[in-house]
């Protein structure tokens, strides 16, 4: 014959617990064990039955004095006064106490006190705005338009017919939501006749059919901010879709995105180009122009004896700091170009430069060949 657990046991208390311990004892358990926080596990359904059951029994002064003088057999025996159960109910737990958890655990979609639901606000939306880096340099007034469900005019976003009104919605009676018994509890839902409003239309707005809204083409004007680089949010508060039945407006966010630009690539608040220089002013030294994204022409001193690879700085002429000061870098990465258009004399002068070469010119080249040497020698030993 198998042993029934008990009570106290199961509740985790002492047999000398109060009713606040004991209550707060199985709000915890029943939390924790609950079937909807443990989908498909036998055993914790089991556990959240068992719990409920004994909270059912000491949460009533009466059952708990019987219990605790006869045990289980106080209800095997009918001593409980005729209820089929610690709890008169088949066993489970009181719903007031229940519709508290629920409420702790899923929200105001489930609990004991009823009431209609909470106006929702419309959805947030997207739009996604695509510039180029001089206007996320300068930034600039962009105007955009996009179609969204608008608060219908005629009646002012509460879907009744002008001159109409709305009645107590008869399924619910105004309370927005319905209750149903699903096994040993009780459940509230949003009730399907009004969507949890609590009322019904007389007669629906012929403008937008009863919804509120309407889908409505709107040009907008988006302040771009100096700085703004692809993934950037710009919030328009407000102006997302328009909550039913007259709720508040979601939302809309502009996300940035940056065209590729022919000379400059973006790197943070960074400027990056590539500038191909000719080898003589790789030798000798020099200066570039570069023009900047400002409308100004940037010098940049080419030192002698540069190579290919080399990066170069100039502080302060990159891309404006979003909402703060200063601006980053512009960062040159130079490219020393071997020509291949050569004339005559200038073949005859590169002779006359390779004839006089000892190889300290170029002291890379000449220790890489030097290591090859080397290793050459080394094999042939």
């Amino acid at each position: 014959m198998a042993v029934e657990a008990d009570y106290y046991e199961l509740l985790e208390c002492e047999r000398t617990a109060d009713d606040a311990t004991i209550k707060s004892s199985y709000r915890r358990l029943a939390m924790r064990w609950h079937p909807d926080r443990n989908p498909g596990d036998a055993e914790a359904e089991h556990r959240f039955k068992t719990i409920s059951e004994a909270y059912e029994c000491l949460k009533d002064p009466q059952k708990r004095a019987a219990y605790d003088r006869f045990g289980h057999d106080a209800y095997k025996q009918g001593m409980n006064g005729g209820g089929g159960g610690p709890g008169g109910m088949g066993g489970g737990a009181g719903f007031s106490d229940l519709g508290d958890i629920f409420e702790t655990i899923f929200g105001s979609a489930f609990g004991g006190g009823g009431g209609r639901q909470q106006q929702r606000r419309g959805a947030d939306l997207r739009y996604d705005l695509e510039i180029s880096l001089d206007d996320a340099f300068h930034g600039k007034q962009a105007e955009i338009e996009i179609e969204v469900a608008a608060k219908c005019e005629p009646c002012d976003g509460s879907g009744a017919e002008p001159g109409t009104g709305t009645r107590r919605c008869n399924l619910c009676g105004g309370h927005g939501q319905v209750r149903a018994q699903q096994g040993f509890f009780m459940v509230e839902r949003t009730c399907p006749t009004c969507h949890g409003r609590g009322e019904v239309i007389e007669k629906p707005c012929r403008s937008c059919r009863g919804d509120g809204r309407v889908d409505s083409p709107q040009k907008l004007d988006v302040t771009i901010p100096p700085g703004v680089d692809t993934g950037t949010r710009i919030r328009l508060a407000g102006r997302g879709e328009a909550g039913p039945f007259g709720a508040p407006s979601g939302d809309l966010y502009i996300f940035i995105h940056i065209r590729r630009h022919s000379v400059f690539e973006r790197d943070g608040t960074n400027i990056v180009t590539r500038a191909p220089i000719a080898f003589t002013t790789a030798a000798l030294g020099g200066t570039i122009a570069i023009p900047g994204l400002d409308g100004k022409t940037i010098e940049v001193e080419i030192p002698a004896g540069i190579q290919n690879g080399k990066q170069l700085r100039k502080r302060g002429e990159g891309m404006p700091v979003l909402q703060g000061r200063g601006r980053g870098d512009l960062v040159i990465d130079i490219m020393v170009e071997t020509p291949t258009k050569l004339s005559a004399k200038q073949k005859d002068l590169l002779r006359e430069l390779q004839a006089t070469e000892t190889g300290d010119e170029c002291p890379q080249s000449k220790g890489f060949f030097n290591r090859l040497k080397e290793a050459w020698e080394d094999l042939t030993d």
